[in-house]
């Protein structure tokens, strides 16, 4: 299993789907026998990992974006990416 770094680019492999679902008015994540249904917050991370930016610029966004300290959001996105990467919902 990889580990995720500030380093890596994540993105959804081919065979996962990141998308708002009308009927339950809510992002998914559709994978092999699998559905998630991420929260907020995951939503906007999620929305950044598009196989071009690295997890440090999603990183600097998202602190940008929300007024939050760097270090917290850092230590709390590596931490969904990599159980999501654990899962294989993400890859880099």
């Amino acid at each position: 299993m990889a580990t995720i770094t500030e380093e890596n680019v994540p993105r959804l492999p081919r065979h996962v789907k990141f998308r708002f679902d009308q009927a339950r008015e809510a992002w998914v994540v559709l994978a092999p026998e699998k559905v998630f249904m991420p929260d907020e917050i995951a939503v906007e991370v999620l929305k950044r990992c598009d196989g071009d930016t690295t997890l440090k610029d999603i990183i600097d966004d998202l602190a940008r974006t929300f007024e939050a300290e760097r270090d917290v959001v850092a230590a709390d996105v590596v931490a969904m990416l990599q159980d999501l990467a654990d899962k294989g919902i993400i890859t880099t």
